[in-house]
């Protein structure tokens, strides 16, 4: 059993508080504090899922890219911690990630060859 819930590529957790009886959420792998609650099941998903519209809604309005959870997952494994610094990364070049690992690996296996061919292994 999962104390989690998924919309739109947000994952909540939940976390039931006996004090004042509700279930407490945020949104989960972000820097950004998204952060709701409801009495009961249906209304936690009913406020999950209204606050990641708000939230969505917000980066709009503001001109900003909203924070995306990282995966870990990029064609090969990676830990998240390292994903999600490419993410910014490549938010702060202006361009996809994809694009970003591209150009970040291809300047890489470039200078490792250079590298390899100044030595003779290659």
């Amino acid at each position: 059993m999962s104390n989690t819930m998924q919309y739109k590529g947000y994952t909540a957790g939940m976390n039931f508080d006996t004090e004042d009886q509700v279930i407490v959420g945020r949104v989960l792998d972000i820097d950004d504090i998204i952060a709701f609650h409801g009495e009961s099941v249906a209304e936690f998903q009913t406020q999950f899922h209204a606050a990641v519209d708000a939230y969505l809604a917000a980066s709009i309005a503001l001109g900003s890219e909203p924070d995306k959870p990282a995966s870990g997952k990029v064609m090969l494994r990676i830990a998240p911690e390292i994903h999600a610094a490419a993410l910014k990364a490549a938010a702060r070049s202006g361009t996809s990630l994809n694009k970003w690992a591209e150009a970040t690996l291809g300047k890489a296996a470039r200078k490792s060859v250079a590298r390899a061919n100044v030595h003779g292994v290659i």
